[in-house]
């Protein structure tokens, strides 16, 4: 087992290759990123996408790519929530949550966007609706970082 940096802030890629017990050179051979290029982003060097997708398959830790659209990619840092990895229970009850809500929403939702405007008066509840369905692609998200993680670590066969 190799000896885990004492470095007190590690970053998620440090992280990960520790979680999947390698060094440096170890991953090095396992993801073919040279030692050295997996030392300098372990240390504040921006990865490209392409080194974060062989981190996270070699590492068995998917959520690496979240990671990386959500801190490090421009467009991904506007747009793109870090997903947490939940268990799928949590994830189908906050989804089922969800749908209820949207369910019972959505006579509401037509009757706002019908006429292909929002007017004043309508806007909160149009605002309380967008929240819902950010929700849902919050969970949507979660459960398809969830899928991907358990076919990383080889525990359900790949969907495709």
């Amino acid at each position: 087992m190799p000896k885990k940096s004492v470095k007190e802030n590690k970053n998620a890629y440090m992280v990960s290759r520790e979680n999947a017990n390698l060094t440096r050179e170890a991953a090095s051979e396992k993801i073919f990123i040279s030692s050295d290029r997996i030392y300098r982003i372990e240390n504040g060097a921006t990865p490209a996408p392409d080194e974060v997708l062989q981190m996270a398959k070699g590492y068995h830790d998917m959520s690496l790519c979240n990671y990386y659209c959500a801190y490090e990619c421009n467009i991904g840092k506007e747009y793109m929530p870090l997903v947490k990895l939940g268990n799928l229970p949590q994830i189908t009850l906050e989804m089922l949550a969800t749908l209820n809500k949207l369910n019972k929403e959505k006579e509401r939702l037509i009757e706002i966007t019908a006429d292909g405007a929002i007017t004043k008066d309508e806007m909160p509840d149009f605002l309380s609706i967008k929240e819902a369905l950010d929700k849902m692609s919050y969970t949507i998200d979660s459960l398809t970082l969830w899928v991907n993680q358990k076919i990383a670590e080889g525990e359900i066969s790949n969907l495709n």
